[in-house]
């Protein structure tokens, strides 16, 4: 494939999980691509499976997430295409059992590391007149789940903070949307919350409801290339579920 030929990629949280995939699949389609992760080993060791470049820094640290794009698009010679999909993953809970005092460190952990990035590639497209910002969450954003209070009101506000985007920088040639996973088997979190009491119960029901089957990271990175590509040229401001019919939304 060459869907994506000569375009240069961003892809925060590209070390692993659903982020390495879209990183892969965006590669095979032809695409320049740069990784980005806190710990600098797995990102050196993904871009050297990608034959990519590797850029490092906390994406929830402002500073660090300007930094981290700033160099992508140095050593690309440009950014044409922001994937964020480093939100933090805390394991769902019951309100009544999240302490006050942990209410924000939850929403802020999953809502900051996503954003934080796509605000930083904002200025960079905006310079150029182009580009093309994704944007993962997750369906807890559209459906109030029992234990996702904090976690659906984070990936709301990722939603609606893609939707604002892509209002303001369509007068810039900006295209923005977020892909909303439920349960993705085949990754580090899908092992953590099955293996988890409370999560495993809830996800094992959504599960059941997956009749097209449970989603894979492959999954989502077909429709990550999909949306950076030209066949998405004219699509903006959406939210797009991959969940193998565990909701309709």
């Amino acid at each position: 494939m060459t869907e994506l030929a000569g375009q240069r990629i961003l892809v925060v949280g590209g070390t692993a999980g659903i982020g390495l995939a879209c990183a892969e699949a965006m590669r095979a389609a032809g695409a320049e691509i740069a990784v980005a992760g806190r710990n600098p080993e797995r990102a050196h060791a993904a871009a050297r499976s990608l034959d990519a470049q590797a850029v490092t820094g906390d994406a929830a640290d402002p500073v660090q997430a300007v930094r981290m794009v700033s160099d992508a698009t140095h050593m690309l010679g440009g950014l044409d295409v922001l994937l964020s999909g480093a939100g933090g993953d805390p394991m769902p809970r019951l309100l009544s059992d999240i302490p006050p005092e942990e209410v924000l460190t939850d929403i802020n952990g999953c809502l900051g590391p996503v954003i934080l990035p796509a605000r930083a590639a904002y200025d960079v497209m905006g310079a150029q007149g182009h580009g093309c910002i994704l944007v993962i969450a997750s369906d807890a954003g559209k459906i109030a789940t029992p234990g996702e209070s904090a976690i659906g009101a984070a990936m709301a506000g990722i939603a609606m903070f893609a939707r604002g985007m892509a209002t303001e920088g369509k007068r810039q040639g900006i295209r923005v949307n977020c892909i909303t996973p439920s349960i993705v088997r085949g990754t580090p979190l899908y092992d953590r919350l099955m293996a988890d009491p409370f999560a495993g119960k809830l996800f094992a029901k959504a599960e059941a409801m997956a009749h097209l089957g449970v989603a894979e990271p492959g999954d989502i990175a077909a429709l990550a290339t999909f949306l950076a590509g030209p066949g998405a040229a004219r699509l903006t401001g959406q939210t797009v579920s991959v969940t193998g019919g565990i909701s309709a939304l």
